[in-house]
């Protein structure tokens, strides 16, 4: 469902991922690896994922609010107003 309303949230982007923020957008700056974003009402976790053209292999692990969204969810999870979504890739080493 679209509407012409917006609301806020904070895009939060972990390791090589926030290469991918732009210095601004919606006019607000980055600061760090964290962008404050308007998107419309009903905007998905997958939405936000696509429009920052975030490769499917490095988003691996996605939390809005510290809850863990997986992959079949993120699609369909509704984003609600200031809300905190965080991705991060897959993390290796040892």
């Amino acid at each position: 469902m679209r509407s012409n309303s917006f609301m806020h949230i904070t895009l939060r982007l972990y390791a090589m991922l926030s290469d991918h923020l732009p210095p601004e957008a919606d006019g607000q700056r980055r600061k760090g690896n964290e962008l404050p974003l308007n998107v419309p009402e009903g905007a998905t976790v997958q939405g936000v994922i696509d429009r920052f053209n975030l490769p499917s292999k490095l988003v691996h692990l996605v939390l809005v609010n510290g809850v863990y969204i997986p992959p079949r969810a993120r699609d369909g999870h509704a984003l609600a107003a200031n809300d905190e979504l965080a991705i991060w890739p897959p993390v290796a080493g040892g």
